[in-house]
């Protein structure tokens, strides 16, 4: 992706239908600043390019809770306007994930990085963006959350394949599954396309995978080439911003697990009911956070795809707070 593009087109789409001359002298500027930022000449740093969303009509705090879902705590503390915020921003995607595997995701040394985490210097808008896309994956929901993803046109496609691919995942739950399994080692090793070998390794009737299929092509995820079914990049599917299709879609998944572990099948399946005091079971929560970062990051960087697996990561309290 590139975020010098997006940068510019998302400092356009911010400006809307004023003029440049009219936005620069608005932000406080006597030189045409908007001109600059939106040719590439120069660009405001994360925490400025914030502050101009607010000064032209957008919430950028409300826009960051939409990314995630809910209200991130270190909201409450540091304003996503400042360095600090944009810093703790970055540290919370970051999470666990070693400073050199940032660095090589992102393709920027650790000292900047560093320095950026620390909340010592600021990263322009490009590098900032482009942290988003290496710790989190999920650059596009965070600009969904500022303006119209179809008013950038350097992710606009990207964006309505994205949008896609979440309404097939909340209409058909085993097509994502189906897409992983076009991965696999052993589909790539067929002279051709063979109908019920997906569902067959998936655990699925045939019809299904066919369904599954015919829903992914429609919506561009998938495409016919050379005799068999090829995946086309998609962005990863988050439905946080999105609380009943959560529910659904985990409903299902735990489903999977539950069906599994009833009739006896193999698993690595662990349980454990216990008493912690709060503080530590927020630390648990975090814990679990952690985990599935790390997770991710595994699959991410895993070859060749040989295995098709499905996790699930429950934690919940009983009841609740002692009267």
């Amino acid at each position: 992706m590139d975020t010098e593009a997006v940068a510019s087109q998302l400092l356009r789409a911010l400006r809307g239908s004023r003029s440049q001359i009219a936005v620069s002298r608005r932000l406080g500027y006597r030189s045409n600043v908007c001109h600059a930022w939106e040719t590439g000449a120069a660009y405001p740093t994360a925490a400025r390019a914030f502050q101009v969303a607010a000064r032209l009509g957008v919430d950028p705090a409300a826009a960051v809770a939409r990314f995630y879902g809910r209200r991130p705590e270190w909201l409450d503390q540091h304003a996503i306007t400042s360095r600090a915020g944009v810093a703790a921003f970055l540290r919370d995607l970051r999470g666990r994930q070693p400073l050199v595997a940032v660095a090589e995701a992102s393709g920027h040394n650790r000292y900047a990085l560093a320095r950026w985490y620390k909340g010592q210097a600021e990263p322009r808008l490009p590098d900032f963006l482009g942290l988003v896309e290496a710790t989190s994956l999920r650059l596009l929901d965070l600009l969904g959350a500022l303006v119209e993803l179809d008013a950038l046109p350097a992710v606009a496609e990207a964006g309505r394949r994205l949008r896609a691919a979440r309404r097939i995942a909340q209409e058909a739950p085993w097509s994502h599954a189906v897409l992983r399994a076009l991965e696999l080692a052993g589909y790539a090793a067929l002279p051709r396309h063979q109908p019920g070998w997906i569902a067959a390794r998936v655990g699925i009737a045939p019809a299904e995978e066919e369904r599954c299929l015919r829903s992914l092509a429609a919506a561009g995820q998938i495409v016919w080439e050379a005799e068999r079914w090829r995946p086309r990049a998609v962005a990863t599917l988050d439905l946080r911003h999105d609380a009943e299709a959560t529910k659904e879609l985990a409903c299902w998944c735990a489903g999977l697990g539950a069906a599994r572990l009833g009739a006896g099948g193999p698993g690595a399946f662990a349980f454990n009911v216990f008493t912690v005091s709060a503080a530590d079971l927020e630390r648990l929560r975090q814990l679990q956070r952690d985990h599935f970062g790390q997770l991710r990051a595994l699959v991410a960087e895993s070859q060749p795809a040989e295995r098709l697996a499905v996790v699930n990561l429950h934690l919940f309290e009983l009841g609740g707070e002692e009267g």
